[in-house]
């Protein structure tokens, strides 16, 4: 549970310091590109670099793409993307399909006869490295720690991190997905349940850049099930993403 003595709106308290932006146009998916870049490739090691600075793939162009920015700054300081089914092969597995093809428990999860336009994948989480400081997250592109939602302030709260989680709601509500899968530290699993956004492991754990676990979400569920003080924050993010479509 959310320690409530932090803020009694989560939602103004996030605005004050950040903004969620859907990233429709190419100037704003570059944006992403480059801080996956920063990420993924500069800090991590975990691709290789890039000669243009951003790091994209196959999958880019049937994502839905979402950045958090920082007010003080203006810079773009997070982003994350929905992967979708490919339109034109929708049978076309996700990544996590492929990652984790011998280890899914087909009893837990029938991914043969769900609706493909219906389902998306969580993926390219990542955080620039000024605001992953703290102990514990120098190898990763953004988590969540036991000490962050029972006390020590706001400093601790992990506001780009909330804010990703609940742009990509936001997201899949809008455009109508049921069920959003996530290959993860099975620690970062375990929090995300903590918080209230429901996720249940369908595999077993595997070794990709460290353990990791293949889990589903039911957008609905997690929505209606949401910590209000979370609450607050979706709707932020869901203001967000009615803003750009009046104004595409």
């Amino acid at each position: 549970m959310i320690n409530s003595s932090k803020s009694a709106n989560l939602g103004d308290a996030f605005s004050k310091y950040f903004e969620i932006v859907p990233a429709m146009y190419d100037a704003q998916k570059e944006a992403a590109f480059r801080i996956r870049h920063s990420v993924y490739c500069e800090d991590l090691g975990w691709e290789p670099a890039r000669s243009n600075g951003m790091e994209t793939d196959a999958y880019d162009v049937q994502s839905l793409h979402c950045l958090v920015r920082s007010r003080s700054s203006g810079e773009h300081i997070g982003c994350v993307r929905l992967v979708r089914a490919d339109a034109d092969d929708p049978q076309v597995p996700l990544p996590f399909e492929q990652t984790c093809a011998d280890t899914i428990d087909r009893s837990i999860i029938e991914l043969d006869v769900m609706s493909r336009d219906r389902i998306a994948e969580v993926s390219r989480l990542a955080i620039v490295g000024q605001y992953r400081r703290r102990r514990g997250e120098e190898r990763t592109p953004g988590t969540l720690q036991d000490s962050d939602f029972g006390g020590g302030g706001r400093s601790r709260f992990p506001w780009p991190l909330v804010g990703l989680y609940m742009g990509v709601f936001a997201m899949a509500e809008h455009h109508g997905l049921d069920t959003l899968f996530l290959l993860s530290e099975p620690r970062l699993l375990r929090h995300l349940n903590k918080i209230g956004i429901t996720n249940r492991q369908i595999g077993g754990a595997i070794e990709h850049r460290g353990l990791r676990a293949p889990a589903v979400m039911d957008v609905r569920e997690v929505i209606d099930n949401l910590d209000p003080l979370l609450r607050s924050v979706y709707q932020v993010a869901c203001e967000a993403l009615d803003g750009c479509q009046n104004h595409a």
